[in-house]
């Protein structure tokens, strides 16, 4: 996978860059594993805006992911590489010996014609699932279970990998992409290798209406409204926010603690991201 640049035609391709789409060997995916996708323009079941800045977008179909990998024992087939527009990664559709197909996550390395397999006496070899305990230290890691038999959950974007740290007792540590180092069950499965994809990072969105096509909405800076907008607002001439910052509901908005869940999962984390 590359990144190609644009040769502007107008202002707006002028930095532009996209994707050569150079790994995708097939651009009609598996019908049996699409379901639809619809909008809710950042809205709750009641109607409210809870998430702002979304709506509209390209339409699109979701395609089911396999993160469980929990087909034990049976070889499957990688038969095609395919685009996901729900997400930065590629996804790679495999046949099992069986005939089920499946998506998976595609890592690097990973190539049509391969085979792997899921279980507790498979080999050390990218793509191939297996428990955090049965995986040598210093292994790359991703698609990893935090509850066993749940499903990957963590490290899932392009270019990610965390990396088996150390074993002890019924718990195993790992590095995270972000320097977090955390203690997951030794029983969770995770999948071999670092996730494709990684000059993802590098593409250059160019135009605001590219970012449209996302689904993502204008952001207006809070200082540019009214009073009665936002706390922010206000002022005559170019005016800061007067204090802390703040939410448009008058929470502050740095450093201002909202994680749920803290003492189940503090207990784990061995050493915070954040230094």
């Amino acid at each position: 996978m590359g990144i190609r640049t644009i040769n502007p035609t107008s202002p707006g391709q002028r930095g532009m860059s996209k994707s050569d789409f150079a790994d995708i060997t097939t651009d009609k995916p598996e019908k049996s594993l699409l379901r639809p996708l619809r909008k809710n323009g950042g809205r709750n079941n009641k109607g409210r805006i809870t998430c702002r800045h979304r709506g509209g977008g390209a339409k699109r179909a979701y395609r089911v992911i396999d993160f469980k990998r929990n087909k034990f024992g049976v070889p499957a087939t990688v038969k095609t590489i395919e685009y996901d527009p729900n997400r930065n990664v590629r996804i790679s559709l495999v046949v099992y010996a069986d005939g089920e197909k499946r998506y998976i996550l595609t890592p690097q390395g990973l190539n049509v014609g391969d085979v792997i397999v899921s279980g507790t006496d498979v080999e050390i070899k990218t793509g191939n699932a297996m428990p955090l305990d049965l995986i040598p230290l210093g292994t790359m890691i991703h698609n990893i279970e935090m509850t066993p038999g749940k499903g990957g959950q963590i490290v899932r974007t392009a270019g990610g990998a965390a990396q088996l740290m150390a074993k002890e007792g019924n718990y195993v540590t790992i590095k995270l992409p972000s320097s977090e180092m955390r203690m997951v069950r030794k029983e969770c499965l995770a999948t071999i290798g670092t996730l494709g994809n990684a000059e993802f990072k590098n593409m250059k969105i160019g135009k605001a209406g590219r970012t449209r096509y996302l689904g993502i909405k204008p952001t207006v800076r809070g200082v540019t409204m009214n009073p009665c907008d936002h706390p922010h607002g206000g002022g005559e001439g170019k005016t800061g926010p007067g204090g802390h910052p703040k939410t448009p509901w008058g929470k502050p908005a740095l450093g201002y603690k909202t994680r749920k869940n803290n003492k189940q999962s503090n207990k784990l984390i061995v050493r915070r991201r954040k230094k």
